[in-house]
């Protein structure tokens, strides 16, 4: 289950949570301009832009989640399991094998006008990485500083929608989570009026009650409406460090316990797992694999490492789940 979206200042700000019972072993990874993309069916292309983002790197193959490229043009896939559908090559239409979507977006096109204009004649196909990695299931937010748009592949075909609230989930289709909004109109972040009948006067206990009836619940439904509120409502001023700090406090309205969603024998959002061998950490899986030189510090009651990051020439702690299973000495 995961939640993206686009934040506006004075620039723009993009990410998404990645709530999911298991890691593939995804990480910061970089395409430099350069890089030579074989795609399935459009050749070679190493004359592209510079690309940062969420991947998980299969036979030096960037397999993106996530990314944003050099001119400021960001995509998401987010699950979109039992709607997506995707297509045999065509000889009418340029083809693009579904795990190319992210990096043939970036690699060619700086802005969302761009991506409108070559979505026309595209036609995302069925074709998998190989036996191990199938074809997942997915629709993608993709925005710049200007606009965002939803990109969904379904047997009725690619439909590319506006997304004025710059917000995507997972099921159903987006065209629904935008009408489900206007089971929402009520909400407010004023004080609302007492219109329940003039025959009984009802007071303002509390302050914050114009939001009574905001879904709360880890539904895709739900966080979509949650989010889009929380976003859209919020406040912030346009410097660097109010702007990343407001697009967290946005996300974090969506953010899981872990414990709260069960699946089969395990929950969403996974721990890191790792063992201590003398006076060293071995991430085994998750998150933090190959993260361990960042590590500051373990709390193994509480089932968290302290990592140690630059942010804005400040050093900052930031705190990541982390499970020691065991510790030995050399």
């Amino acid at each position: 289950m995961c939640t993206a979206i686009n934040f506006k200042t004075k620039n723009m700000y993009f990410g998404r949570t990645l709530d999911y019972e298991f890691s593939y072993g995804e990480k910061i990874t970089i395409t430099p301009r350069g890089y030579e993309f074989k795609f399935r069916h459009l050749g070679v292309n190493s004359n592209h832009y510079a690309i940062i983002g969420m991947a998980h790197v299969f036979e030096d193959y960037p397999l993106y989640y996530e990314a944003a490229n050099e001119k400021g043009l960001a995509v998401a896939g987010l699950n979109f399991v039992g709607n997506a559908y995707y297509w045999k090559p065509s000889l009418k239409k340029n083809n693009v094998a579904q795990y190319e979507f992210i990096p043939w977006i970036l690699a060619n096109f700086s802005s969302v006008a761009e991506v409108k204009k070559a979505l026309k004649n595209i036609n995302i196909t069925d074709d998998e990485v190989n036996e191990k990695f199938k074809c997942a299931s997915l629709h993608w937010l993709i925005s710049d500083l200007n606009e965002a748009i939803v990109v969904e592949s379904t047997s009725k075909g690619i439909k590319v929608y506006d997304n004025k609230v710059g917000v995507l989930t997972n099921n159903p289709q987006f065209e629904y989570q935008m009408f489900n909004l206007n089971n929402y109109r009520n909400l407010s972040i004023c004080d609302p009026a007492n219109s329940f009948s003039e025959k009984i006067d009802l007071n303002r206990y509390s302050r914050g009650m114009g939001g009574i009836g905001l879904p709360g619940d880890l539904s895709s439904m739900s966080r979509f409406v949650r989010v889009a509120f929380h976003k859209l409502n919020s406040k912030c001023n346009d410097d660097e460090i109010s702007s990343v700090n407001q697009f967290f406090h946005i996300m974090n309205s969506v953010s899981q316990t872990r414990g709260l969603c069960a699946v089969n024998d395990n929950y969403e959002i996974p721990l890191s797992v790792g063992v201590i061998e003398g006076d060293k950490v071995i991430v085994k899986e998750g998150p933090l694999s190959g993260m361990e030189g960042l590590i500051k510090k373990i709390d193994r009651h509480k089932r968290v490492a302290v990592l140690n990051a630059q942010m804005f020439e400040q050093d900052v702690d930031i705190k990541i789940g982390l499970e020691i299973i065991e510790k030995y000495k050399k």
